[in-house]
């Protein structure tokens, strides 16, 4: 499977990642959240910085069921989900991820027709700190 490519900007996010904890950098200054995190902010170009924990609970805003041609660690997989998800506490942050049936497991562990736009979902972390989601109402 691929890892997440850390710089510097990301670091603290793949490190509370790995704790469990799901958090977005926001401008210590005016407040807003950013993601992908990066060292300015980009509504009051401050450079000032915090790490703001968020609940974990979103909607899908967005979704694909790729289809091959695929990598080969992803091909055996496939059918699976790729979801974009509004937080809650945060509307403006949307993340990339996939739904699976419980943390750490398989991409096609969610049957593609229960993948919906809007459907809400929770946070859950691989061993890794990989952030995965699950459907709140399976």
């Amino acid at each position: 499977m691929l890892s997440p490519v850390t710089d510097a900007d990301g670091a603290p996010f793949w490190s509370y990642a790995r704790q469990g904890e799901l958090r977005v950098q926001a401008c210590s200054d005016c407040g807003e959240p950013r993601f992908p995190p990066r060292p300015c902010c980009p509504h009051c170009q401050s450079f000032a910085a915090e790490w703001r924990r968020m609940e974990g609970h979103g909607r899908i805003w967005s979704y694909v069921l790729p289809h091959p041609p695929l990598l080969p660690d992803y091909a055996e997989q496939a059918p699976y989900n790729v979801v974009v998800v509004e937080l809650a506490d945060a509307p403006r942050i949307r993340l990339v991820g996939n739904v699976v049936a419980e943390a750490g497991a398989r991409l096609d562990s969610v049957a593609p027709e229960r993948i919906r736009i809007g459907a809400r979902v929770q946070v859950v972390f691989t061993e890794d700190g990989l952030p995965q989601w699950v459907l709140e109402r399976p």
